[in-house]
């Protein structure tokens, strides 16, 4: 009697009546894997010291009598004079675009500027500029160690996080802030460039960032020079000032699934 009970339960779960509920627990166990792969790819990418270590090349630019050094940084990690020269910086770029509402947006960044997830790449004066012929011939180390040591006053800097937006890995470029002496020299181009590079190394999904609309420069810089894209899940949905912008996914995974999120309008129907 126990034998043929047994059978009755086993044939019970066979059953075609449960193929569904199979199907679903497959489905869920593959989400949750899937899941878990990213969190470990964004963990990953927060926990490395330095991702300028992989591109020796982008320690140094030296273009159109600009020569400058590229370092690392962290936002747990920052000295009080850097400190300093983040929030004067902002102010000198961002007050006029945000207008009324920086006293407010000038706190959120200060937040934003220490949290330890928060990566940086400073950006610094070279003192002895006719040495930059030679760092084509560095090793990497010797580069990082040149950049220490001839490195002179700060002139810019990037901050950038490892996040998910809508479950993608991307590298999210919080600022990008160049000195006006610095500008328009190809500075901006050669960061942003460094910074697809490090996404692609972490295997991001994509690089995404935020532009004020009344930034007009930012806003051809990105859209007509390094042609990003502007999100149909904007923010300016909401609020009319604010763009998102995103660049085109690294692969055929990521174009998908970033259609499927981003190429949709409030409706839920494909644009």
């Amino acid at each position: 009697m126990e034998s043929e009970t047994l059978q009755r339960r086993r044939s019970s779960s066979a059953s075609p009546n449960n193929a569904p509920i199979r199907e679903k627990r497959q489905k869920r166990s593959e989400v949750l894997a899937k899941k878990k792969a990213v969190e470990e790819l964004i963990k990953a990418a927060r926990a490395e010291k330095d991702h300028l270590a992989t591109f020796p090349a982008f320690r140094r630019f030296h273009l159109n009598g600009l020569s400058v050094c590229l370092k690392s940084g962290h936002g747990n990690k920052l000295s009080s004079p850097i400190k300093h020269y983040i929030q004067s910086l902002l102010k000198l770029n961002m007050e006029g675009p945000y207008g009324s509402e920086w006293t407010e947006e000038e706190k959120v960044k200060r937040r934003e500027m220490v949290a330890p997830e928060a990566h940086y790449v400073f950006v610094h004066e070279v003192a002895n500029s006719n040495a930059d012929e030679m760092t084509m011939m560095l090793t990497a180390a010797e580069t990082s160690t040149c950049c220490l040591e001839d490195s002179g006053p700060l002139v810019g800097f990037v901050q950038y996080r490892f996040i998910l937006e809508e479950e993608i890995p991307v590298l999210y470029v919080y600022e990008l802030q160049l000195e006006p002496c610095v500008q328009g020299k190809g500075l901006g181009k050669f960061l942003m460039q460094l910074v697809e590079l490090m996404a692609q190394k972490n295997c991001m999904g994509a690089v995404m960032l935020t532009v004020q609309k009344a930034n007009t420069l930012a806003m051809d810089f990105y859209t007509s020079k390094l042609r990003y894209i502007i999100s149909a899940m904007s923010p300016s949905k909401v609020n009319p000032m604010v763009y998102r912008i995103f660049f085109f996914p690294f692969s055929c995974y990521h174009m998908k699934m970033f259609c499927y999120f981003f190429f949709l309008n409030a409706d839920g129907q494909e644009l």
